[in-house]
């Protein structure tokens, strides 16, 4: 697989098996992430498995647009899905959960899969020119939220 187009990783003080439940959660992802707002699995899909496959919003400022993604990896240190909009690739997105003395370490990444004629029109829908660079930010950010929620709910317990 080639490099990635966005990539940062965070160190959190929680289990691997209590992240990987966050982000392999629809709920749970769409607390924490940048765009993504949600989604539902399709049947016969209840959760997440090599194979199962979801519908998922995504929301940036008033632009909203619909995905349908493909588990690739699904447990125990990574999830992970292709994208895919109006039948065309769009990317992949991967968690990677690796255990540390504290913790684990959850590095996100993401593949740009649009084809060169597809991404004028991803444009339109989005709002957004450089993918790349707001991908790095969305990951950034996101990864920041992951660790305050996942924490935060350790304390709570």
């Amino acid at each position: 697989m080639t490099e990635p187009n966005a990539r940062a990783h965070v160190d959190v003080e929680v289990p691997v098996d209590e992240v990987y439940a966050l982000v392999s959660d629809l709920r749970g992802l769409a607390g924490v992430a940048e765009e993504y707002s949600g989604g539902r699995w399709l049947a016969p899909a209840t959760g997440p498995a090599v194979g199962a496959r979801f519908v998922g919003s995504n929301r940036r400022g008033f632009r909203v647009w619909r995905t349908v993604s493909t588990v690739t990896d699904a447990g125990p240190t990574r999830f992970a899905f292709e994208v895919r909009s109006l039948g065309v690739p769009v990317s992949r997105w991967q968690y990677d959960l690796e255990p540390t003395a504290t913790g684990c370490r959850v590095t996100e990444s993401t593949w740009d899969r649009r084809p060169a004629w597809y991404r004028p029109l991803t444009v339109l829908a989005t709002g957004v020119r450089d993918r790349d660079t707001q991908n790095q930010r969305n990951i950034e950010r996101t990864l920041d939220r992951l660790k305050a929620v996942a924490e935060g709910a350790r304390r709570v317990e």
